[in-house]
């Protein structure tokens, strides 16, 4: 269907389609079920190994990495949500398959596996349009404070999101409406109930440990952080600019599960995750031409806190080894 984005990407589609062959979009776009579970696996693994950590070690420097890890593995699940959004697990889709995985993958992170799909999909729709976007209009920030900006990496930003989603979900029909409700309502229960067992068998010092460090204080600076390598630093007169080039990394690649290559996943939504690092090496040489800059999330956090720039907005190339990287010494 029409949408803001797709009518400003006409020309960017063409020249992305000049920069691929069909040989390389048609295996970028393979979907391989089998790697999507075991990343699945492993990411339930690493929160599960975590946790016995937290809870054998007392020291604070022995658990509070741990902590960290499973802070991270619980965004992790929105990242495999997000997959089961845009159809990227299984070769043939399946609907009750995707929303039995889409709720699956919700729970952990409390929220509802409806209202992400479409606020998520309504962004991708209305990308580069301030009222239109969604998570541009109602998530990002207001004011451009330093201390408003830093809320986001706190537990405020619980009651941020879901106030910016509240106001969205008004805007849906009735029916839609409720069922995000039940959904929500759900995965409440759930992680109380969490909490609650964790508590009862534990004492509260484990629950503090185990659940509320990962959840309440690492959760949000996985999300921030992430959100931060997507759409603040951009050129809003080049569509082909409207996310932020992020530099590749092993080590982010598997902190974030692959999100962190959200420019090219906005070109083609349809590529598996676990496909984007090739597809970045791809579209280098369109990068090069068109004069883009990979940047890492150090640089991002230094321009976004320390020098306060606006959210989407073209931020200024800083003077440092971190932020003078071309996209071809990112490779």
């Amino acid at each position: 269907m029409p949408s803001y984005y797709a009518d400003h990407a006409q020309q960017l589609k063409r020249d992305l389609a000049e920069e691929l062959s069909a040989d390389d979009l048609r295996a970028l776009h393979q979907k391989r079920p089998w790697l999507h579970g075991l990343i699945a696996f492993a990411n339930f693994a690493v929160l599960g190994l975590s946790a016995v950590a937290i809870i054998q070690f007392d020291r604070w420097y022995f658990w509070l990495p741990f902590a960290f890890i499973a802070g991270f593995a619980v965004f992790d699940f929105t990242v495999l949500l997000h997959e089961v959004v845009h159809r990227a697990v299984l070769p043939v889709s399946n609907d009750r398959t995707y929303r039995i995985l889409g709720l699956l993958y919700a729970m952990p992170s409390g929220i509802s596996a409806s209202q992400f799909t479409k606020w998520h999909l309504d962004h991708h729709a209305a990308l580069g349009s301030y009222e239109e976007d969604p998570k541009r209009h109602w998530l990002s920030p207001k004011k451009n404070a330093r201390w408003l900006k830093l809320l986001y990496f706190t537990p405020a930003l619980f009651p941020i999101y879901f106030r910016a989603a509240k106001n969205e979900t008004h805007s849906y029909e009735p029916e839609m409406q409720k069922l995000i409700s039940r959904e929500r309502n759900a995965t409440i229960i759930f992680q109380l109930a969490i909490l609650a067992a964790v508590a009862l068998i534990g004492g509260w010092w484990i629950a503090f440990k185990l659940y509320v460090v990962p959840v309440f204080f690492v959760f949000p600076i996985a999300f921030a952080l992430n959100r931060l390598g997507q759409h603040y630093d951009i050129n809003p007169d080049d569509p082909a600019q409207w996310s932020t080039l992020m530099r590749g990394s092993w080590f982010w690649d598997w902190t974030y599960l692959f999100s962190n290559y959200h420019l090219e996943h906005h070109y083609f939504p349809g590529v598996p995750f676990y496909n984007l690092p090739r597809l970045q090496k791809l579209l280098m040489p369109f990068y090069e031409k068109r004069g883009m800059t990979a940047h890492q999330y150090p640089e991002l956090v230094w321009n976004w806190l320390v020098l306060n720039r606006k959210p989407h907005s073209h931020w200024e190339v800083q003077s440092s080894p971190l932020s003078t990287r071309s996209a071809t010494g990112s490779a």
